[in-house]
Parts: C-alpha cells; sequence; structure tokens
C-alpha cells in the first residue's frame, strides 16, 4: 500500500493547462494520502483516484511529479479544494515552490505502456523503427490489413521515480514467442500487450528469466523514451514480427510527453473499444497452456 506524507503544501487555480497560485501561503501541516481498496498495488499512478487524506478533503486525483529549482513535488488534485503541489522537505519555504507551472511539465510517473526506441513495426514498405513513423503512415495489422496511424505518444521514463520492477522494460529474445518471433531481440515496457495464442498478455506477466528477461535499469540511463501507436480502434500490429497492441484510453493520454499534441488535434474523444480478447496483467493470469509453452522454449 502507497502512502505519502509532507510537510509542505501549495494549493494552486487551474486555467487549462496552467496553474496559478492561490495567494501567498505556504501550507505546513503534515498531512498523509493513502491508497485504498481496489487500487492498493503499492504505488500512486497517474488518474489514480482512490485515494484517502487525513485532513477532510475531497476526493484525490494523483498526476505525477513536478520539478522546479531543484525539487520535485508531487502533484495532486483535492476535489475540495483544488490542484496543489506537496514535499515531504520540511526545509522549504513559499520561494521554493513555483508561482505558475503546467501540465505539460508534469512527469506521469506510470508503468509506460510502449515500444522501446528501434522496434520494428511491419508498413507497407516492410518495417520502420517506431520512433520514425508519423501520424497518416500505413501500418500492417496482425491480420493483413492496413491501418492508419493516428497519433504517436512519446513518453519520457524517469528512473529516479517509481519502482524499479515496474520500470524496467522487458527484452523478448528473437523466437520466445515461438514461430521464430519476434525475428529480432525485442524490448517493450513491462505492462505492454503482446497477443499470444489469443490472450493479450503483459510482458511482464511473461517474463521466464532466460528468453524473456526484464532489462536492467542500469542499461537504460538516468531516463529512457518509449513509443505508442494509436490507431482509430484498438488493433494487433506487428512489432519485430510479433503481435502487438496498439494503445488503448484505459491509461490516459496525459502520460505522454506530447499530450498537448493530441489535444490540438483531436480535442476530446469518445472511449475506445478495447479488442474482445481476454488479458493476462500478471504471471498468475497468464493460462497454464501459454506459460507451460514458454517455459519450455526457455529449457529447450
Amino acid at each position: 500500500m502507497a502512502s505519502y506524507t509532507f510537510d509542505r503544501y501549495k494549493y494552486y487555480n487551474r486555467s487549462g493547462d496552467s496553474m496559478t497560485q492561490q495567494g501567498s501561503s505556504l501550507g505546513t501541516d503534515v498531512s498523509t494520502i493513502t491508497e485504498v481498496a481496489p487500487d492498493i498495488d503499492g504505488d500512486f499512478t497517474p488518474n489514480e483516484s482512490t485515494l484517502s487524506n487525513n485532513w477532510g478533503g475531497g476526493a484525490l486525483e494523483y498526476f505525477g511529479t513536478f520539478e522546479f529549482n531543484g525539487n520535485t513535488f508531487l502533484v495532486f488534485e483535492d476535489a475540495a479544494f483544488g490542484y496543489f503541489l506537496a514535499s515531504p522537505d520540511s526545509s522549504l519555504g513559499l520561494g521554493d515552490f513555483p508561482a505558475g507551472w503546467s501540465f505539460a511539465d508534469v512527469v506521469a510517473n506510470t508503468t509506460p505502456l510502449c515500444f522501446a526506441v528501434g522496434t520494428l513495426i511491419s508498413n507497407l514498405a516492410g518495417e520502420v523503427q517506431v520512433e520514425r513513423l508519423k501520424i497518416g503512415d500505413l501500418v500492417q495489422a496482425a491480420d493483413g490489413s492496413l491501418v492508419q496511424v493516428k497519433w504517436i505518444g512519446r513518453q519520457t521514463v524517469m528512473n529516479r521515480f517509481g519502482p524499479a520492477e515496474r520500470l524496467m522494460p522487458v527484452r523478448f529474445a528473437a523466437g520466445s514467442l515461438g514461430d521464430d518471433l519476434p525475428h529480432t531481440d525485442l524490448t517493450v515496457t513491462a505492462d505492454h500487450g503482446m497477443l499470444v495464442d489469443g490472450v493479450i498478455c503483459h510482458a511482464g506477466a511473461l517474463v521466464n528469466g532466460t528468453t524473456i528477461t526484464q532489462v536492467p535499469l542500469a542499461e537504460m540511463g538516468e531516463s529512457y523514451t518509449v513509443y505508442h501507436i494509436e490507431t482509430e480502434e484498438h488493433e494487433i500490429i506487428l512489432a519485430n514480427g510479433a503481435p502487438a497492441e496498439t494503445f488503448i484510453d484505459n491509461v490516459s493520454r496525459r502520460v505522454f510527453d506530447n499530450y498537448a499534441e493530441f489535444e490540438a488535434l483531436y480535442g476530446d474523444v469518445p472511449e475506445m473499444e478495447e479488442l474482445p480478447y481476454p488479458r493476462a496483467m500478471s504471471a498468475r493470469q497468464v493460462p497454464d497452456r501459454i506459460a507451460n509453452r514458454l517455459t519450455k522454449r526457455q529449457v529447450a
């Protein structure tokens, strides 16, 4: 269960994506925010709203972190009082908090759901690196049809924040999924869905320690960039030849660095309909037939 205690905080008024401080006072009383059921998963994730507080405010929502003058603040919304930045550093004064800030600068420290740089996406010409795709490009779906790229979400993952276990990407060795797929090593984030035997399995749920492994954060540096492909509908496309899902909006687009681009292009859009495949988000949810097959492959 995640819990966050702080004694320095500042409330802000929102206008669009911009924030301006409410007055010139600084909160200095000890406060605690804690996860409550059903989202007790050990860390705060953006758009998580099943949080409790000890000050009698309204419903809470967590958005991510914001850096200012070398200090890192957590960003929350209190339905009763508004948006605020919080810090556990009791030495901070009013001048250490920004007079204003923008949601565009909030780092959404959620488990990313994307392809690593260099991932090869099948298209009309063969394959193209994911970071070179553009809005309007056609990519190949697993059923052989061509679907148009609606948007490319780009996310910078900061390795200093969040549990290392959830920030480590997953590497699929060539052939680790069977049928010689992927055709070359494929690296995706732990919660990216791969279609395996009719089940969308999150990559982290398939780790077997040999042919499907977690990539140590030491290999990724202080931060790394990942990309997600959004099409008009939720699709299964080919990444290094292996079937992988496109973006599905069960996470907010705000987690992407370039969210403002999507908002400018499309504004509010209806919720997407997820493909009718079962989903395995953890190892215990992966069907035995899949887990056993992948285990056999690792010792073959």
